[in-house]
């Protein structure tokens, strides 16, 4: 059977899918392949066996261009975004097609499940948490991304049900500490990003105080990142910047971590971002096992 694919799978560009898949091909079999001569190109199946229980599955789309690239057909037995059960070794998909072919496609597309499923499973827990608690904000990830892997681990934090925050700096102005240090103010670096990003782009500065955040949402920054905040000093200064400014979004953002996540909760805060969510995160155990063939032989009398 072949499920129907999450929904965020239909963000992703099918000329992105084919890019990625044939990089990964490429990097892994550059030249020659010896290997495949071992195997032929004989048809062959394949099981995708999932050895996490409890994990979200993610990352199929980049799983299927990659053995679409080399000639295989994928079979999905879990759609995307289903939790996989309790049992200690899952049947989640079936792989077809030439015995060589497969075998060049097995590893980069393992790559992509294992890691997307991982970042989606992590990414489930989390959001638990903000709903058991009725948080009404968001949970978001960072750029802490692996290079060349971006577009992978965003889409599984949409799969897992939290945020991608900005893909990438031209998804909207981030004006860090360093930026601030360079043009001289919080006011000025609000100013000469405005002057360029015109009303189409939202702006976020970063900020170590309650001041600092007064000044970025009185120059006109959209959001204030309150970073590196120990929890209950958190609490306070958002309040006062919401009282202060209604309209102003807050992030909470630096050293927040699963286990202390609910510390951070808060009406005042409306986004808390995670570099764990891609930084330190554990990969699904996933493993493709051929199935083995059925010699016949003939015995003549």
């Amino acid at each position: 059977m072949s499920s129907l694919p999450h929904s965020a799978a239909h963000s992703i560009p099918p000329h992105s899918l084919t890019r990625l898949a044939r990089e990964w091909l490429a990097e892994d079999t550059p030249n020659f392949d010896p290997a495949g001569v071992c195997v032929g190109s004989q048809e062959v199946e394949a099981r995708l066996l999932c050895k996490t229980p409890q994990s979200v599955l993610a990352g199929s789309p980049f799983f299927t261009a990659v053995f679409s690239e080399v000639g295989c057909t994928v079979d999905w037995i879990h759609k995307e975004g289903a939790e996989i059960g309790s049992d200690a070794i899952t049947l989640t998909a079936v792989v077809r097609g030439p015995a060589r072919c497969l075998l060049l496609g097995e590893r980069p597309a393992l790559n992509c499940l294992a890691r997307a499923s991982g970042i989606a499973t992590r990414c489930s827990q989390l959001q638990e948490m903000a709903t058991e608690v009725g948080w009404h904000g968001e949970v978001a990830g960072t750029r802490k991304t692996t290079p060349g892997f971006r577009l992978v681990e965003k889409y599984a934090m949409l799969v897992g049900g939290v945020s991608m925050h900005r893909q990438d700096l031209s998804g909207m102005v981030m004006l860090k500490d360093n930026h601030v240090w360079a043009s001289g103010s919080i006011t000025q670096a609000v100013r000469s990003a405005r002057s360029v990003c015109g009303f189409s782009s939202k702006i976020e500065v970063e900020c170590c105080s309650a001041e600092e955040g007064r000044e970025a949402a009185g120059a006109g920054a959209d959001i204030v990142m309150l970073d590196n905040f120990k929890p209950q000093e958190l609490h306070v200064a958002a309040q006062a910047l919401k009282r202060e400014f209604p309209e102003l979004q807050i992030e909470a953002s630096g050293g927040v971590t699963l286990e202390n996540l609910t510390l951070y909760f808060s009406p005042y805060v409306d986004i808390i971002s995670l570099g764990c969510i891609t930084q330190g995160c554990p990969v699904v155990d996933f493993s493709l096992k051929v199935k083995k063939p059925v010699f016949v032989s003939s015995l003549q009398e």
